[in-house]
């Protein structure tokens, strides 16, 4: 298992890139766009981008739907760091690459972190294209990215997870929902380490633990980012129903869910953002 590590000088690196295109920069918000959600990136104002692949640190993604841009952009206002695309755990990298995003978002002094995703709906009441508010989640990774030696970055050895995605973020989604006429829902997320999708008989157990809904991804970023004191807020978009409740999984099923869900998507996230969510 490869540990998390402070890669100081990449970090410095990328912050310089940043600072020397747009010296008074001054993100509030990072966003970690999930699959499929590249078009909602795109819907802010962008003033600059750069390629993953030209950050060492994160390096090119690897999975069909995530553009591998980090993005800094605009809304009323509010400037912001969006990453277009992540990486994963399934890659081989190690957590490196998922950690960065972290990193870097607390080295630029950002006050809240947004996860994106898109899952498999566990909770029978939910359908494609539902949008779910995360108020918890469940680790069935196998691994935490806060194992190995501690750093004062992340915070005290053994942080307290009771709060991972914050009240107040959860309570404003609900607020920027109601104004633009998205309906959404609230509920636990799972995570596993994937690239596999889930057996039907993993996904009854997963019901039994309370979860709603399951992918593959999300979860190593709060709980870094939650040490780190960074406030969480984490939103879900269902794009598909679960091994078993459903059609044959597959990663053109999820992409194909998450466009149909961009409209309502983009206008959440740029009134949770317009409003001054991190305020």
């Amino acid at each position: 298992m490869r540990l998390v590590t402070l890669d100081t000088e990449n970090l410095l690196v990328a912050a310089g890139r940043i600072r020397d295109a747009f010296p008074a920069f001054r993100p509030r918000f990072a966003l970690i766009m999930g699959s499929g959600w590249r078009e909602v990136a795109g819907a802010f104002s962008v003033r600059h981008s750069l390629d993953f692949a030209a950050i060492p640190a994160l390096g090119a993604t690897q999975v069909e739907g995530h553009g591998g841009q980090l993005l800094l952009a605009e809304e009323r206002g509010i400037e912001l760091l969006i990453f277009a695309g992540r990486r994963h755990w399934y890659e081989g990298a190690g957590w490196g690459p998922i950690a960065f995003p972290v990193c870097l978002a607390k080295t630029m002094g950002v006050e809240g972190l947004v996860l994106t995703n898109s899952s498999g709906g566990i909770n029978p009441a939910f359908r494609a294209g539902a949008v779910m508010v995360m108020d918890d989640h469940i680790n069935l990774m196998g691994v935490n990215p806060l194992a190995g030696p501690n750093h004062p970055f992340w915070g005290p050895r053994f942080p307290d997870m009771t709060g991972v995605y914050d009240a107040d973020y959860r309570r404003r989604l609900d607020a920027a929902a109601a104004k633009t006429g998205l309906p959404v829902t609230h509920g636990v997320y799972l995570a596993v380490t994937g690239p596999s999708y889930e057996t039907p008989a993993e996904i009854a157990a997963f019901r039994r633990l309370g979860a709603d809904a399951v992918g593959m991804s999300t979860v190593p970023e709060a709980i870094l980012a939650h040490a780190a004191g960074l406030k969480v807020a984490g939103l879900s978009c269902i794009t598909n129903a679960a091994a078993g409740m459903g059609q044959v999984l597959s990663h053109q099923e999820v992409l194909a869910g998450a466009r149909t869900a961009i409209p309502g998507l983009t206008s959440l996230l740029k009134e949770f953002i317009g409003q001054g969510g991190a305020a």
